[in-house]
């Protein structure tokens, strides 16, 4: 019997009456993805680029979250057309791809996300969790229906190029990222600096021209909610490994300084 896939993000964004909130799952924890997916979260961003996930874990953490109502989406660590096609092949439908600067590289990361002769990804899917090995009837026909892909502008050059990085076909949405764009701007770790600021605005602007969806990563609330003033569809606010390492310093302060919090908690 066919087997059907999963909506995809872009499916969930055409869907949504306001903007998607989601968290990054940095831990490469299958039970904390759970964890998270059961939170109420629209999106949970498993990170392939700065946290110590492989393609075994990430496989492990889609298998967790299947059951929940709530998107998947994978950061690859580089647009590389094996690494791209890899993590296609494990199931996931939904990809960002970091350090998009320009429309041809755009236009690269398109082509390794689709098969021949629209693209360059490799034909795999009797092998592959992407198929249900060959249980999707019509996958490799319908393959572009099955597959979100987000681009990732966190550079000087991306902003510029913003407008003709949205226009590319295939691109369904672009997120931005402050921390390697304050970076690139000269303002190491100064994400809520008015010209990063700046940035993400004129970021927003030339993608919406464009007609595509845009995001951002914003862990300080009152600032993700300017950005979602602004015009973003969908927002990154936070993520395991912080919720944790805030959580368990507050908890110690907590233990520390007890007569204080009782001072602070007392009607």
């Amino acid at each position: 019997m066919p087997l059907h896939l999963m909506p995809t993000f872009r499916d969930a964004l055409a869907t949504a009456d306001r903007p998607l909130v989601g968290m990054w799952v940095c831990t490469g924890s299958p039970l904390v993805a759970e964890i998270c997916a059961g939170s109420g979260v629209d999106l949970l961003l498993i990170d392939m680029e700065h946290s110590p996930n492989g393609l075994e874990s990430v496989l492990s953490q889609l298998q967790a979250v299947a059951a929940y109502p709530v998107t998947p989406v994978v950061r690859v660590p580089i647009g590389d057309v094996v690494t791209i096609k890899q993590v296609l092949d494990l199931g996931a439908q939904n990809l960002l791809v970091p350090m998009v600067s320009s429309a041809q590289e755009a236009q690269a990361v398109v082509e390794a996300v689709r098969y021949p002769p629209r693209g360059r990804r490799g034909v795999g899917s009797a092998l592959a969790r992407s198929a249900r090995w060959n249980r999707v009837e019509g996958y490799l026909d319908d393959a572009d229906e099955h597959v979100s892909l987000i681009v990732q502008i966190e550079t000087v050059e991306g902003v510029a190029a913003a407008e003709a990085i949205a226009a590319v076909d295939g691109v369904d949405a672009v997120f931005v990222g402050p921390a390697d764009l304050a970076a690139s701007m000269g303002l190491l770790g100064r994400q809520s600096h008015p010209d990063v600021v700046a940035a993400v605005h004129r970021t927003f602007d030339a993608v919406r021209a464009a007609g595509k969806p845009v995001g951002v990563n914003a862990f300080d609330p009152a600032l993700a909610r300017r950005y979602v003033d602004a015009g973003a569809t969908f927002v990154l606010v936070g993520s395991d490994v912080t919720l944790l390492a805030r959580g368990s310093e507050q908890l110690a302060e907590r233990l520390e300084h007890p007569a204080a919090d009782a001072e602070a908690t007392s009607p």
